[in-house]
């Protein structure tokens, strides 16, 4: 399996609480409550690890609350490559209710001082080597600009990995100039940065090739319960997921790219690439937390993916 290294530039400490419905401006009780040490990357890197991968983990953590975060990195074996920051990670609240509705309250992030991004970058040049490939996701913390996130794809492409994007806003937009091999937005965000419409195929596939020009070369849109557009050069793939019981959504669109990425580098076809990374995702929103716990689940959600070249009605 291939060694891959994942980068959350602003990493949360979730906690997700479950309730029947939310009442805003109410009390409301809650049924259950989880807290999990995540963040993009760090998502992407636990479902990779269940698929077997080697996995080095890096980015920015605040000093002052780190116990979940190394316990969590100790646990599942990955090499803890993060740069302590002073202060608190932030916190992220999720508000599961019983219908799938989720409601994000999430925090800010510590101030990363300029010595400390230099500090990562110095950090990624002895590590960066021998990876195959490198997952670059999430929000960018205070004191970091996109044009930083831009300089930093643009090194580590030159260190000679491909570089997996999951970003949004003004980070996307700089961090497009780079020419990621592989991006993984949603309609909303693509829309957003591109400044066109992109609901439409035909519309993605014009967007498609644009970004193509540019460089890259993987152009996955996420349309949620409706499913995943794959354009690749010279090809375009769509996959409908199976119909599941959600219990969250938090999570499904990390654990999609951790599937890509895995089909991707294991050299499997387009349409089992995607196939498999469709049920992963779909098999996501049926739990809380981040990973591949049942096997046979995962199987039995792949028999339910449908995929069509996206010439197909």
């Amino acid at each position: 399996m291939a060694r891959i290294l994942t980068l959350t530039l602003n990493p949360a400490l979730d906690l997700t609480v479950q309730l029947p419905r939310l009442e805003a401006g109410q009390v409301n009780r809650s049924d259950v409550m989880h807290t999990h040490a995540a963040g993009k990357g760090v998502n992407v890197a636990q479902v990779l690890a269940d698929l077997g991968h080697q996995l080095t983990v890096s980015g920015f953590l605040g000093e002052d609350n780190l116990q979940a975060f190394e316990t969590l990195f100790a646990k599942r074996g990955f090499v803890d490559a993060f740069i302590r920051v002073p202060g608190e990670t932030r916190s992220n609240i999720k508000l599961a209710e019983s219908d799938g509705r989720i409601t994000d309250i999430n925090g800010p992030g510590p101030q990363v001082s300029e010595a400390a991004q230099q500090a990562l970058m110095d950090r990624l040049e002895q590590i960066a080597p021998g990876h195959d490939a490198v997952v670059v996701a999430g929000s960018l913390p205070l004191g970091v600009s996109g044009q930083w996130l831009q300089a930093l794809i643009v090194r580590l492409k030159e260190l000679g990995l491909n570089v997996a994007l999951d970003t949004s806003g003004e980070a996307l937009r700089a961090a497009l100039k780079a020419g990621p091999w592989l991006i993984k937005p949603n309609t909303e965000e693509l829309a957003e940065v591109l400044d066109c419409e992109v609901v439409s195929v035909s519309a993605q596939s014009i967007a498609a090739e644009r970004l193509h020009a540019q460089g890259i070369e993987h152009v996955v849109i996420s349309h949620g319960a409706e499913g995943v557009n794959w354009f690749s050069v010279g090809s375009a793939l769509h996959a409908t997921p199976p119909k599941v019981s959600v219990a969250s959504t938090v999570g499904a669109g990390d654990s999609l790219l951790a599937g890509m990425l895995h089909g991707l580098l294991s050299a499997d076809t387009p349409e089992q690439t995607l196939r498999t990374a469709t049920a992963i995702a779909a098999m996501a929103v049926t739990q809380i937390g981040f990973g591949i716990g049942d096997a046979a689940q995962l199987a039995q959600l792949e028999q339910g993916v449908r995929v069509r070249p996206l010439t197909e009605q």
